[in-house]
């Protein structure tokens, strides 16, 4: 697959959990895909994309930037949505949060084989104030 075709898959993912569509957001997902070089799998995304969207409803990822070489597509997002529901046994607080991160996604046969992904946790918890800032 071309570079522009593997960015494709990229933001039509990301554009599905923004839309609420888990499904959608899990179809370029491999069953054996891997997560920062773990077991993951389609099921591990489907599941972390619906405690988000439960967690954040109004929860929306902007594509910052997106850069792709070879079979690779990094793309750094920000995270911008209300904690209106559990996540992590943190019971909603109503606050809104933003939240910086990087993915880099390897692409094989047009599915998402695996990724590594970094992003701002501790910030995240200092916005909900569970971690003093």
């Amino acid at each position: 697959m071309s570079t522009e075709e593997n960015k494709a898959i990229i933001k039509e993912a990301i554009e599905a959990g923004n839309r609420g569509d888990v499904e959608g957001s899990v179809k370029y997902t491999a069953p054996d895909c891997l997560l920062n070089g773990q077991p993951f799998g389609c099921e591990g995304d489907r599941q972390r994309t619906a405690v988000m969207l439960a967690a954040f409803p109004d929860g929306k990822y902007s594509l910052d930037d997106m850069i792709a070489e070879g079979d690779k597509v990094v793309l750094r997002w920000t995270f911008r949505g209300t904690h209106q529901g559990e996540l992590m046994g943190i019971p909603p607080t109503g606050k809104a949060v933003t939240m910086a991160g990087i993915s880099i996604y390897h692409l094989a046969d047009g599915m998402i084989a695996g990724f590594w992904e970094s992003y701002d946790k501790l910030g995240l918890l200092q916005q909900l104030g569970v971690i003093p800032a």
